[in-house]
């Protein structure tokens, strides 16, 4: 007799524990997917015992093994930043053989899952992560784990229909949740769109902007919660300091939920993963003006005096020879120093050979002439000012002098010739 209605509406009892799969998966061993195809090859055993079914509920990893391998506890999560780059795809294989983004991870990694996905030609910020639970709660749309993404799409578009996202849209059948889009910018035809989100669906920011009528060029992630891609080199990858990762994950679980943990303000110091790369990001430098009126307000660079081109630093002057050891633009006045063809100075009678010449501040010497006086009169004399740069002077290195123009007045008056008596 079947089970009445009344049977089926009452609650059933929870299952402690979790699924074989789910565990392994946690400690590293591989994924899910994985672990069922190794479970069904008789690859994993439980107190010795060949386990036959995935659906094995377990509450910890104590007897299992894995190829005889006992498999130890799970390490703590871990979390890295990389910086896709267009051309990659998110997935660990493909069958057609495209470059994935494990194609261009460094060597000596643990095993990493993408927090969610970028597609073929969207590049940016790709968090991976260690700990399929973290993975899982950054990417549930009911956490409101914000990501903020940068668009550069053709067409036309004004900042009231982008304000409109905010309520929601339906594409499709598919309803997208509210959408913070602003204007940043337009170049020539094409607009710069600021977006942030906190669902990430399917291509989302792609669909919503082509129902605008616009096409889609360029996309970049810039944020993934509270943390930035910055000024991180494409193709670079970093890890998320521990300290950083626990207090995201706790304002996670907390009140405020993915909001509160998007709007954290974390310390920004990473884990380099190439020993030539510094232990955190360098400062990021001035942006490049983004129109005219940001190159026109923008503060002129300091000039050289009397000209018209920029101060820059003065290159060094390779060392004279015998002067290596003395610095570039050392003066040798007390020492002397030894050349091939130099010979060794005789012993005068006020000082010996090889001692220093007194300083120029020491008492004066009588057999020695003084400086004359009318010198350092000359020498106070205010110097004259440089003069003007002519207007066709562009600053650049005069190669050749140009000739004087020929003048008639130049020409000087020849003398008479001198003629002889006519015979």
């Amino acid at each position: 007799m079947p089970p009445s209605s009344n049977t089926e509406s009452e609650p059933q009892p929870t299952r402690a524990g979790e699924r074989i799969a789910k565990l392994l998966a946690r400690a590293g061993i591989a994924s899910r997917r994985e672990i069922e195809r190794m479970i069904a090859n008789g690859r994993v055993a439980l107190d010795g015992h060949i386990l036959t079914t995935p659906a094995t509920v377990l509450t910890s990893l104590h007897g299992v093994t894995v190829d005889g391998n006992p498999v130890a506890a799970p390490a703590p999560a871990r979390l890295f930043r990389f910086h896709k780059p267009a051309g990659l795809l998110t997935t660990e294989r493909d069958p057609a053989g495209r470059p994935t983004i494990y194609s261009r991870l460094p060597k000596g990694l643990p095993r990493l899952m993408p927090v969610g996905r970028l597609d073929l030609s969207t590049e940016g910020l790709l968090l991976m992560t260690t700990d399929g639970e973290l993975k899982r709660q950054l990417e549930l749309p009911a956490t409101g784990v914000e990501r903020s993404y940068r668009a550069r799409a053709y067409g036309q578009v004004s900042q009231e229909q982008l304000e409109e996202l905010m309520l929601g849209v339906e594409i499709d059948g598919v309803r997208y949740g509210s959408i913070n889009a602003n204007l940043e910018r337009r170049t020539g035809a094409n607009v710069w769109i600021e977006l942030t989100l906190a669902e990430g669906k399917n291509r989302e920011v792609r669909r919503v902007l082509e129902h605008l009528g616009l096409k889609v060029s360029r996309l970049i992630r810039t944020r993934y919660g509270p943390f930035h891609l910055g000024d991180m080199p494409v193709g670079a990858v970093d890890e998320v300091r521990q300290h950083d990762l626990i207090v995201f994950r706790k304002a996670l679980t907390g009140p405020g939920g993915g909001k509160a943990a998007s709007n954290l303000q974390l310390s920004g110091r990473v884990k380099a993963i190439d020993e030539d790369v510094a232990e955190a990001p360098a400062e990021p430098s001035d942006p490049a003006p983004a129109n005219r009126a940001e190159r026109r307000n923008r503060p002129a660079p300091a000039k050289r005096p009397g000209t018209d081109r920029p101060a820059r630093p003065s290159p060094a002057k390779p060392a004279a020879k015998g002067q290596e050891k003395f610095g570039v633009g050392q003066r040798r006045r007390h020492r002397v120093v030894a050349n091939k063809n130099s010979k060794p100075a005789p012993a005068g009678e006020g000082e010996a050979a090889g001692q220093r010449k007194p300083r120029r501040d020491a008492a004066p010497d009588a057999s020695r002439p003084q400086r004359d006086p009318r010198r350092d009169a000359k020498s106070a004399q205010p110097q004259r000012a440089p003069k003007p740069p002519r207007d066709d002077d562009d600053g650049s290195p005069l190669l050749y002098r140009p000739k004087r123009r020929y003048r008639p007045s130049d020409r000087r008056p020849r003398p008479p010739a001198k003629r002889g008596p006519r015979t």
